[in-house]
């Protein structure tokens, strides 16, 4: 059954019983109206009393109907439908009611209107136009309407404002009817004033109570609304959705259970509840997590609509939008809403912020009765199919059975779809296929199914960092999870605890509290992390060591890892006591660099899993085939297999095909190989220190063969990265980072000449030659900017004799080395500044902090390499269409964008675009440039005294360019900046 986005009031109507020979006196009453907009044909005649009373009258009882309506409704859709159209009956039914109450000096039956004084109301386009009729416009107009998204008071204010202009256009067409003007002036007025000012905050007052009614019989009124945030506490913590499952099992009374595939899905999904949240098999002996369903606690969120230029990848969009506590009703309004079935929920968060577990755990609560949910992980996906061959894809591997997506709707009777797509940002991050209109290919999806009579619920997942990469449909609802605040995290404590009482006990542990916690607070405040903080203290309660200061981000993770490798180094090798502490410590480096090996084959080839034929070839590759009874960081993937997935972060998968048994493995979490793959880069880069030339006289080569091996197939330049090595950098002391950082710029200078290819067999990969030294350069430049925080085009570059070209020429490497992703993560990355010191200009280069910020003004005296505050009398040349050509040349959307904002200056002021003036100790700028400046800024816009230095300077370099062009910059002077009054 297919939502319709706008129900007229006829449609409303008969959806909720209304009586057919009624409709028809309503439609003679409008003359006709409801006939003539489908094409019949009527008097023209309006009869407002009568109309009034047929309002009234059907509106009334189809209200007090809504509930037997509702009690007999086939399946979810068909419900939806029916309070879609409950709500446009009250809409219309309220401004009646309002009216009829109303006292004017004119009787409303006395306003009988004929075919010449036709209203105009709600919509319709002209008086004149026949087929716009009181009733139909009305209610076939977008009228306000409620939406979990937004609170109650939001949606009365816009239909008070509606109310208003509707009010208004009954008062304009009321003043031109014989009866309004026998009526005297005072009347007029009174009558002008409570058209205007009592009819619509009567209609909203109406409105509320209409509400009210409606939310005694359908409870979806009351998910609609922000109102229940009312009732909630902050103090408390709900757990596992179960508040989803309560509150939509009653609303399915009528549908029927799922069969076959549909009822098979349904079983995988609420299994996934008695599961552990973490295999943490690896975790310290005796200690037990959780199940979800024990230990999902719900988490705060802000929720708002994606609308103007900002979005919701950047912290002062989310500003606007209230912290909520109530997750659970929100989400049951947003699945009986019909707005859902036509654009995605775009649900985001932090990385470890449980965005998956969210899909997992509502999967298993919506009630199988009335919803369908299809939760499909983007990373185990085929990248390049489409959204269906992607669900049935998912389907098959949570069910093991295969079925078409029609023959699996079909399976759950009258439930709705709702499709749960987990990782938007790991599909972005696919090699070769870009997809940032996935969100309008799925609201796409919505579309058609709909048209198919098979409306669709769809939640999509994403980390913030890559939401400014997406196109974002028209009305599409952005939902962000907030991190756990003080409250949250005691619960999780609590439980936690609970679980693991007796084997604290028995190893003589003191509990994880608070107290223990808190200084770690910005980590706990994401569930993985805070997760990661419990096994870490389960092994000895590290966490108490009262001279450790807070950890930050990476330190948790250097420690929880290194102390999972030492407990399964002392599990599968010798005795704890007969191994000294320095062997043990290697061992478990060495288990460490083998997991590094193995974020690098997924972070190589991005993807978020590797198989275990293309893991083993990468070792081969990179260290070797050595004896089968080798150990550690040589040991052949056949005999380390094991190992690996023996890590609660590592999830092995397996399969048989042929016979053959195909194995993969993948991280727990993206942030896991993330960390490993910068462990590794540092680890290597750093060790190249370690290296001695054969002569001390002579300054030989350094041998970077592993590195370039390593860091020539992607960037590190994810945010998550840069945060991860920052870290790492931090602990480095000082003097050796800044030998690192010159060690890396003769390395950068090395490279330029490499034409071997060390370790050919290592592919991940199939990139050129020289994509590859790009992305190896560009690697380079991000850990010295790490090493140093910022540096200078001199520094990076000292054999080169002009700098700044030098950094130009290195970024179209790397840019055309990267794809668009890419570019765009290292491009935001990195922050330049044009500057001057004793040795002429400076190019200086630094990793950016914080959000975006427009660059520095330019100085054409820095970019032409003349002398700073150079007052001479500015320059020209003739290379403007030649600047203008190679724009179009490059062929890049980039470049493209900037063309066309510029082509009307191109081919109307081309040569203003090199023509030059000077500052008296200020900087050179285009006349372009400063044309458009005083014409865009004004002088309501620019500083105090900058308009008249801009005319100035104008007067000044018109001059330098041809007749034709001076004459169009004069007229545009004269025309935009004439003072008022002189029009």
């Amino acid at each position: 059954m297919r939502v319709r986005r706008l129900l007229s009031f006829s449609d409303a109507l008969v959806l909720l019983g209304g009586d057919p020979p009624a409709v028809a006196a309503l439609d003679r009453a409008l003359g006709g109206a409801l006939n003539l907009a489908t094409g019949g044909v009527g008097d023209g005649l309006l009869r407002i009393a009568d109309a009034r009373g047929s309002v009234l009258g059907l509106g009334r009882d189809a209200v007090r109907g809504v509930g037997q309506r509702l009690g007999r409704a086939d399946g979810r859709a068909r419900r939806t439908e029916l309070l879609h159209a409950a709500h446009t009956v009250i809409v219309v039914l309220a401004w009646f009611q309002a009216l009829e109450e109303l006292r004017l000096p004119v009787h409303v039956d006395d306003l009988e209107l004929t075919r010449r004084e036709q209203l105009a109301l709600a919509g319709a386009p002209r008086p004149e136009d026949s087929g716009a009729a009181f009733v139909r416009s009305l209610a076939a107009t977008d009228l306000p309407h409620p939406a979990p998204h937004r609170p109650f008071e939001a949606v009365t204010g816009e239909l008070a404002g509606w109310y208003e202009g509707l009010s208004a256009r009954f008062l304009d067409f009321a003043e031109g009817l014989h009866v309004w003007s026998a009526q005297t002036e005072a009347a007029r007025a009174e009558a002008r004033r409570a058209l205007s000012t009592e009819l619509p905050r009567e209609a909203v007052r109406q409105y509320e109570d209409l509400y009210a009614q409606l939310a005694q019989q359908a409870p979806e009124f009351g998910f609609w609304t922000a109102q229940v945030e009312h009732q909630a506490t902050r103090a408390e913590v709900r757990r596992s959705l179960t508040g989803v499952a309560d509150l939509l099992a009653g609303l399915a009374r009528t549908a029927h259970p799922p069969t076959d595939v549909a009822a098979a899905l349904s079983r995988s999904y609420e299994a996934v509840l008695t599961r552990p949240v973490l295999d943490a098999s690896t975790g310290p002996e005796g200690i037990r997590v959780p199940t979800l369903r024990e230990m999902y606690l719900d988490p705060d969120f802000r929720v708002r609509e994606v609308a103007g230029h900002s979005g919701p990848a950047t912290e002062s969009w989310w500003e606007q939008a209230a912290v909520r506590h109530d997750l659970t009703s929100y989400l049951a309004g947003a699945l009986t809403s019909a707005g859902l079935a036509e654009t995605p929920l775009l649900v985001l968060g932090q990385p470890g912020a449980g965005k998956s577990v969210l899909t997992r755990v509502l999967a298993a609560r919506l009630p199988s009765i009335g919803f369908l949910p299809v939760r499909v992980p983007l990373r185990d996906v085929r990248a390049e199919d489409d959204l269906q061959d992607q669900i049935e894809q998912a389907v098959r591997s949570a069910t093991g059975e295969r079925a078409s997506w029609p023959e699996l709707v079909r399976s759950a009777g009258t439930a709705v779809p709702v499709l749960l797509l987990d990782g938007f940002d790991e599909l972005l991050q696919t090699t070769g296929v870009h997809h940032s209109d996935f969100l309008s290919r799925v609201a796409r999806f919505q579309q058609r199914e709909a048209e198919q009579g098979r409306p669709v619920r769809a939640l999509v997942t994403s980390r913030i960092a890559v939401a400014d990469r997406a196109r974002y449909p028209e009305g599409l609802v952005a939902l962000r999870l907030e991190p756990f605040r003080p409250e949250q995290i005691r619960r999780w404590l609590a439980l936690w605890n609970e679980a693991n009482a007796g084997s604290f006990a028995a190893r003589g542990l003191r509990p994880l509290s608070w107290a223990a916690v808190a200084r770690h607070q910005a980590l706990a405040a994401q569930p993985l992390l805070l997760t990661m903080l419990a096994l870490y203290d389960a092994a000895d309660n590290a966490l108490r060591r009262d001279s450790d200061g807070p950890l930050d981000e990476a330190e948790l993770y250097e420690e929880l890892l290194t102390s999972f490798a030492r407990r399964e180094i002392d599990k599968t090798g010798p005795a704890p006591a007969a191994a000294p502490d320095g062997e043990a410590r290697a061992r478990a480096e060495r288990e460490l660099q083998r997991l590094s090996l193995v974020a690098f084959a997924l972070h190589n080839r991005r993807r978020q899993w590797v198989s275990a034929t293309e893991l083993d070839e990468d070792l081969t590759a990179l260290l070797g085939r050595p004896s089968a009874d080798a150990s550690g960081f040589r040991t052949p993937l056949g005999a380390a297999d094991v190992a690996l997935g023996r890590f609660f972060f590592v999830q092995r998968a397996q399969s048989v095909r042929d016979g053959r048994v195909l194995a993969t493995y993948e991280f727990l979490h993206a942030t896991f190989g993330e960390y490993l793959v910068v462990r590794l880069a540092l680890h290597v880069l750093t060790g190249m220190l370690a290296q001695r030339p054969a002569l001390s006289l002579a300054e030989s080569s350094v041998d970077d063969d592993l590195a370039y091996t390593l860091l020539s197939y992607a960037p590190l330049s994810s945010r998550q990265m840069l945060r991860f090595a920052g870290s790492m950098v931090g602990r480095i002391p000082g003097g050796e980072r800044e030998r690192l950082a010159r060690l890396l710029i003769r390395v950068l200078e090395q490279h330029a000449d490499r034409t071997d290819e060390p370790r050919p067999a290592y592919r991940p990969g199939r990139l050129r030659t020289s994509a590859r030294h790009g992305i190896y350069g560009a690697n380079l430049v991000l850990v010295i900017l790490i090493l140093k925080g910022r540096t200078t085009a001199r520094e990076l570059f000292p054999y080169w004799t002009d700098h700044a070209s030098a950094w130009h020429r290195h970024v179209l490497l790397w840019r055309s080395s990267f794809d668009e992703e890419q570019w765009t993560d290292f491009a935001l990355s990195v922050s330049t500044r044009h500057a001057w010191s004793g040795s002429g200009r400076e190019l200086e280069i630094a990793l950016r902090t914080g959000e975006p910020s427009p660059p520095d003004p330019l100085d054409m005296n820095w970019l032409y390499r003349y002398p700073r505050d150079n007052d001479g009398p500015g320059w020209s040349r003739t290379s403007w269409d030649e600047l203008w050509h190679k724009l179009d040349v490059s062929g890049g959307t980039n470049d493209a964008v900037v063309r066309h904002a510029m082509d009307p200056v191109f081919m109307w002021l081309g040569p203003a675009v090199t023509t030059f003036v000077t500052s008296p100790g200020g900087p050179a700028t285009s006349l372009a440039h400063d044309v458009l400046r005083l014409l865009i800024g004004g002088s309501d816009e620019l500083p105090a005294g900058e308009p008249h230095a801009l005319r100035d300077r104008v007067l000044r370099g018109l001059d330098r360019v041809p007749p034709e062009v001076r004459a169009r910059v004069r007229r545009l002077l004269e025309e935009h900046l004439r003072p008022p009054g002189d029009a």
